[in-house]
């Protein structure tokens, strides 16, 4: 009965509830708060073991107090998500509040330590692109490389190198920092070197320090490149990249509530801000977040402007994808234990440390409870012990009602980004790792070194992650001899009160489909350049004279697929294409309904087709999962492993 209703309230929330407003938000995420404390006072109440040193006792508080913590962290999650803001209007209304004064003179800043040329030059080329003339590009150069001080030298870029690596990328910035002491600028833009400024990066986001209260602006990252989880299912077209519920909706919560945070990449802030509080601060390796931070501690506030103003490279490979989430999670922990921290004796606001509060619980929590949602069926088909004794139609009541409507809820304020399974398998696969780090963090926080996440080099070939699917190939075996035991011989997970078997065999079943599609995900499949907002589009071919219109797929810097033309390879032909001119090229052989073309660009077209495919003004990739294209490019997913 329960479930028909919210069934039923589910249809009109489409229509009723309007996104941008915060009563109807507050009202909508208040609904699932109340169902969450519902649930979990049924669960404390009538789904456990009794009190006493038995292994039913241990086994089932031990997973209510760990569920309890996880959705004592989605509380608080969506207490955030009760507001938006979207600051777009605003930039557009203070487009060159400067006036007649001079224009501000911005240094961007690149940090760099083992990139290659590819990588780091089409970031060079995107700055110099950018709209607002009065910039200087920097190269911070820890890596040391003679070749890039060269490069920068033929480029007319500055090169900085430091003697020294201390402090990583904070301490990079900070030797640069010094260096532009001497004349400073007005702003500092920060840049990741596989991040790739629009156009429109300065403009915009110079429009915000109208506000002189205002110390940083941070922007969304975006991605021209699928992440592990989309390319590996296939889903690159399908589902958006796994960083955009965080940016698209949970940071434009946060600034609402004027506690957004900065990302390092994609953000500007202001000379004097970073004057007064000495720097970028080195205590913890997510430097960016603790920025933000310690510039609230000074007064300076950091404010989100949610448009598409950078994109970059994100990790291409599972490793590279689960050593930087490790590295996030061990610098919120060193964050908590800081000077800053929430229970510091700093003049931060309270809202200021329920933030890194927040954040520090999302880390300890979700990746906990994943793996226990594995772990303890286990419990029940070898030993007999009981994880949770309840009803089905207790279950449907109170955590099918909670579930259905905090799906809906958040799938409706993100654009439909939260999906069963793929959701979970994204938590997953790092999660033995994040929880380490988080443990780790939270009793050791200091020593560590700080992991570069790897970009660029060679993924031409399968690589299947053994190392990182061993202990999802245990629990999956495991799980499924439990299971088969559990059904065939009553002696393995004899306990039926309560409807108790139904309930964990649902729960198992589930737990094979994520734990199959974990597995699938550690299968990392061959890559070359791809743009995941690639669209066809007309251009000009002429071959032996004659000019005919060709449809371009697969666009890059050094190739392209024409559809509806077969040439042999070696051919020699002109290709005419929009914002870039006539380029040379040679068919590289026939491939699908076309052929190959290799681009033979001179070095102004190589420039022009970077910012042509880096730097315009819109949004890469896609913003909301597309369910009948994701079940579809899934399907082609497992049957192409057959």
């Amino acid at each position: 009965m329960h479930l028909m209703l919210v069934a039923g309230l589910a249809l009109m929330v489409p229509v009723l509830v309007d996104s941008r407003r915060t009563l109807h938000r507050a009202m909508l995420l208040g609904g699932a708060i109340l169902l969450g404390l519902r649930y979990i006072h049924w669960r404390a109440t009538e789904t456990i073991a009794p009190l006493g040193l038995t292994w039913d006792w241990a086994a089932s508080w031990s997973l209510l107090g760990l569920e309890m913590a996880a959705i004592a962290g989605s509380i608080s999650a969506f207490v955030m998500l009760s507001r938006t803001s979207d600051r777009s209007s605003e930039a557009t209304r203070n487009l060159g509040w400067w006036g007649e004064a001079p224009m501000p003179r911005v240094a961007i800043l690149i940090a760099t330590y083992n990139e290659e040329r590819e990588v780091l030059e089409r970031t060079i080329v995107g700055a110099q692109g950018l709209r607002h003339e009065n910039k200087t590009i920097h190269i911070l150069d820890d890596g040391k490389r003679d070749w890039l001080r060269d490069f920068c030298q033929g480029h007319e870029v500055d090169y900085i190198r430091r003697p020294d690596n201390r402090d990583a990328k904070a301490g990079n910035v900070n030797h640069a920092l010094q260096v532009l002491a001497a004349d400073p600028p007005d702003y500092v833009a920060v840049l990741d070197a596989d991040f790739v400024p629009h156009r429109g990066f300065l403009s915009r986001t110079l429009a915000l320090f109208h506000d002189s209260s205002v110390g940083l602006v941070q922007t969304p990252q975006h991605f021209f490149n699928p992440d592990p989880i989309q390319h590996n299912l296939n889903l690159s077209r399908s589902y958006p990249d796994e960083q955009r519920f965080f940016f698209d909706t949970m940071q434009a919560s946060r600034d609402a509530w004027d506690i957004a945070f900065c990302c390092g990449t994609s953000s500007i802030v202001r000379w004097q801000a970073l004057q007064d509080i000495g720097g970028l601060p080195t205590e913890s390796v997510t430097e960016d977040f603790m920025l933000t931070v310690v510039l609230q501690n000074a007064g300076w506030r950091t404010v989100y402007l949610n448009e598409a103003l950078t994109e970059g490279l994100a990790p291409e490979g599972l490793k590279e994808y689960i050593t930087q989430r490790t590295r996030w999670c061990l610098g919120m922990m060193q964050i908590a234990h800081s000077r800053v921290g929430p229970f510091s004796r700093s003049a931060l606001r309270l809202r200021d440390r329920w933030s890194v509060l927040d954040a520090g619980i999302y880390w300890l929590t979700t990746f906990p409870f994943r793996i226990a949602a594995l772990a303890y069926p286990l419990f029940y088909w070898y030993f007999n012990i009981i994880v949770v004794d309840a009803r089905v139609p207790d279950v449907i009541s109170f955590f099918g009602v909670y579930y259905l409507w905090t799906l809906v809820a958040l799938n409706h304020l993100s654009r439909g980004n939260i999906v069963p399974l793929i959701n979970d398998v994204s938590q997953l696969v790092g999660a033995f790792q994040i929880t380490r780090a988080a443990l780790t963090g939270l009793f050791h926080p200091h020593g560590h070194p700080f992991k570069v996440t790897a970009k660029g080099g060679d993924r031409s070939k399968i690589q299947v992650q053994w190392r990182l699917m061993a202990p999802f190939i245990v629990l999956l075996i495991l799980t499924v001899i439990g299971l088969l035991l559990g059904l065939v011989f009553d002696r393995f997970a004899f306990f039926d009160a309560g409807d108790g078997k139904a309930v964990v065999l649902f729960w198992t079943l589930y737990n094979v489909f994520v734990l199959l599609l974990t597995l699938v995900v550690c299968i990392e499949l061959p890559r070359r350049e791809q743009h995941v907002a690639d669209a066809p589009e007309i251009a000009q071919l002429v071959t032996d004279g004659a000019t005919r219109q060709v449809w371009l797929v697969q666009l890059t810097t050094t190739d392209v697929r024409i559809r509806g033309l077969e040439l042999p390879a070696g051919s020699q032909v002109t290709l005419r294409i929009a914002d870039v001119g006539d380029v040379d090229a040679t068919s590289l052989g026939l491939e699908g309904d076309g052929c190959r073309l290799q681009l033979l660009t001179t070095p102004e077209q190589a420039n022009a087709l970077m910012l042509r495919l880096y730097s315009e003004d819109n949004e890469p990739g896609i913003a909301g999962a597309r369910m009948s294209m994701l079940i579809r490019d899934l399907s082609r997913r497992f049957a192409s492993s057959r």
